[in-house]
């Protein structure tokens, strides 16, 4: 992704759930339980941990046991040292107290937001970094880490983490993508790993998806404890030995045996909210709503339909529908390129209004670049004495209306089939369309003379297009 691209918005919930949802992750609320169970006997090593003689009460402090435990136990204590909701004292006593982040918890939604935030900048971290196991094995003499004998580079760990969350955020938020929907993880790793103009992939790129999956089944279940995402893990009878027999019989075209990832709505907030810190435009539906008119025509613009819909919907509901009417009107005027599509988006966000903004409908029947859009409003909504528009003004919301198809969907079968019932509702269209004053009008017939099929309608657009670039000096 660039980051000079917006993004497609983002449907967020409000701070107050995402903030509810925060506190009950196991992550936090175990550093929390611990945050506020450290005494002035509490003791930490030259690292920050909790001393391992402390480490089973700490893992009973949060109900926990078994082998795992005092490791469950020590993570906890970690994020809890991380996020501010412990503070060392003295780190040549090992003395803690209570950090001034752990009254954030009980504070604004933004607070406890951001304290998640921080917890889920230490779990990314550590989801980068290579089985414990294998650190341990990799030590060389003088305590360092030989990052060689790994084959681990952790710039290009983090940053193919952060690719793979990046294509799940893309698509969560796009129109096209599964939405709410777990995405399988192959897909998810194909989606960093294949080229995007390569047919079939090779056995090579295939192996390198398959290596991929395994690294993110191991990523998303330290992910999943934070809130992150919901995760079905790697069915682990894939994972077995070819001479062993599963436990239980299996079904291979089951997908989700290859583990299966969801962003959370929590997850969702995060994403976005890095998104931003790294420069990105991303956009989150309701952003608009406090902003005027022309913010919302130009912010809505390379929004998808439905998203631009919300957007609108949230914008109309703090206004009069009159007073929204004007002001979406006198928002939509302009000759620049980008006054087309502002247009379209005005008629579509009056299409939410009701029958209360006619008299704005009305004051603009005699405005050149508005009166178009009036007629066709006022007539939709059963208006009477809606006079007719003259010729001039019909061709010329037509190139507009097809210059703002352009815009917001480039070649598309929509408009090829606009294109086409113009050429035969028309005759003549093209002996008049290039008289039609409109800085788009050179561009339209070019447009039309790429997508129309027939080959003769085609060349009439062309020619029209060139004595309209003629016309207008071009």
């Amino acid at each position: 992704m660039s980051d000079s691209s917006t993004l497609p918005p983002a449907r967020l919930r409000p701070e107050a759930e995402l903030a509810s949802a925060a506190l009950s992750v196991p992550v936090l609320a175990r550093a929390a339980r611990l945050a506020r169970w450290a005494g002035p006997g509490t003791r930490v090593d030259a690292g920050g941990g909790l001393v391992e003689e402390q480490l089973p009460a700490a893992a009973e402090q949060l109900g926990l046991s078994g082998d795992d435990a005092a490791a469950y136990a020590s993570e906890a204590w970690r994020i809890a040292v991380d996020t501010g909701l412990v503070d060392i004292t003295d780190e040549e006593a090992g003395t803690v107290a209570p950090g001034e982040d752990l009254a954030l918890l009980t504070g604004s939604p933004q607070d406890v937001l951001g304290v998640w935030l921080t917890a889920l900048e230490a779990v990314l971290a550590d989801a980068s970094v290579p089985d414990l196991d294998d650190l341990v094995d990799a030590m060389a003499e003088g305590g360092e880490v030989d990052l060689s004998s790994l084959d681990w580079d952790p710039e290009a760990e983090s940053e193919f983490l952060d690719g793979v969350l990046g294509n799940l955020y893309l698509l969560t938020v796009g129109e096209e993508g599964p939405g709410d929907a777990p995405v399988p993880l192959p897909a998810l790793a194909a989606s960093v790993i294949v080229p995007s103009d390569m047919g079939e992939p090779s056995n090579e790129v295939l192996e390198q998806v398959s290596d991929a999956m395994m690294r993110l089944d191991d990523q998303f279940r330290l992910l999943e404890p934070i809130g992150l995402v919901e995760y079905q893990p790697v069915d682990e009878a894939l994972m077995a030995d070819a001479d062993e027999e599963p436990a239980a019989p299996v079904d291979e075209a089951d997908v989700s045996r290859y583990g299966m990832v969801r962003l959370t709505p929590l997850g969702l907030y995060g994403l976005r909210a890095r998104l931003l810190d790294a420069g990105f435009e991303a956009p989150a539906v309701g952003d608009l709503a406090d902003k005027g008119a022309d913010a919302l025509l130009d912010g809505t613009a390379p929004f998808p339909p439905a998203a631009a819909h919300a957007e609108t919907e949230l914008w109309l509901a703090g206004r009069s529908p009159l007073d929204a009417a004007r002001e979406l009107l006198a928002a939509a005027r302009g000759s620049d390129t980008g006054a087309p599509l502002r247009r379209l988006r005005c008629q579509q966000a009056l299409s939410l209004v009701g029958a209360e903004a006619e008299p704005a409908l009305r004051e603009v029947l005699d405005d050149a670049e508005l009166g178009g859009l009036a007629r066709v409003w006022l007539t939709e909504h059963g208006a009477r004495d809606v006079p007719a528009p003259p010729q001039e003004m019909v061709f010329w919301l037509t190139i507009d209306t097809v210059a703002a198809q352009l815009a917001a969907e480039g070649n598309s079968e929509e408009l090829r089939a606009l294109v086409e019932g113009l050429a035969q509702q028309h005759s003549g269209f093209f002996d008049t369309a290039w008289r039609v004053e409109h800085p788009a009008t050179p561009d339209v017939l070019e447009a039309m003379g790429r997508l129309h099929p027939d080959k003769k309608i085609a060349k009439e657009a062309r020619k029209a297009a060139f004595k309209a670039r003629s016309q207008q000096g071009g």
